[in-house]
């Protein structure tokens, strides 16, 4: 005597039609259950390992140079800003040669004009029989530096042709005065000491300047 799990197991597979089976007039037909196919190994997803580091595709050669440019760019336009920061907050001075000077002493100069001051301080040394002065080498007219013509014996002025003899008066051209001395005398070992800081002048129609005391050196 058969079960009655027996009983509903020959059921199923009685109902269920096989291939070439008959199936009965009267009864509908059943269209058969596809068998399922199992997924091939490949594509199933393989599971991402917990801390796995992705690396990254390198920049291109010629990107990296454009970040160092740009960075050095950067780099030097701060650079510049702080400097000038700095220099803002440096005393400022203009150094400026003393107008007080060394030129030797009186027997290093022959009668007549020397002119080997006249690059260095602007000034001619110029000694006479019985004195020696300084001249200051600058035209009364428009401020030119006249040159010593030796052959002539006269200062001529190469602006405007101011003339001055050997001793800077002016005798020709434009110029109104004679040119200025600088102040002279001798320090304690017995050398010109020169300051063209201070001069001496003669004005036209004014007071001669030139035997004052300081604006030459008698010998």
């Amino acid at each position: 005597m058969d079960s009655p799990l027996n009983t509903e197991l020959s059921a199923n597979s009685a109902s269920t039609s096989q291939p070439g089976d008959t199936i009965p007039a009267g009864e509908p037909s059943r269209a058969p259950t596809p068998a399922k196919t199992p997924l091939p190994p490949a594509a199933k997803a393989a599971p991402r390992s917990v801390g796995a580091v992705v690396e990254s595709t390198p920049d291109a050669p010629v990107n990296k140079m454009r970040r160092r440019i740009v960075w050095a760019s950067i780099v030097g336009f701060l650079t510049t800003c702080f400097l000038m920061f700095l220099r803002f907050f440096l005393p400022r001075s203009i150094l400026e040669p003393s107008s007080k000077f060394s030129v030797g002493f009186p027997s290093d100069y022959a009668l007549g004009v020397d002119t080997k001051w006249q690059q260095q301080y602007r000034i001619w040394v110029d000694k006479t029989s019985d004195r020696i002065f300084v001249i200051y080498a600058r035209c009364t007219h428009l401020g030119c530096t006249p040159d010593w013509k030796a052959s002539e014996n006269k200062f001529k002025c190469p602006c405007h042709g101011s003339g001055y003899d050997s001793e800077a008066i002016n005798f020709e051209g434009p110029a109104p005065r004679p040119m200025d001395r600088a102040h002279v005398e001798l320090d304690a070992e017995g050398q010109i000491v020169v300051d063209i800081g201070k001069l001496y002048k003669w004005p036209k129609g004014d007071r001669n300047e030139f035997n004052d005391p300081g604006a030459y050196i008698p010998l």
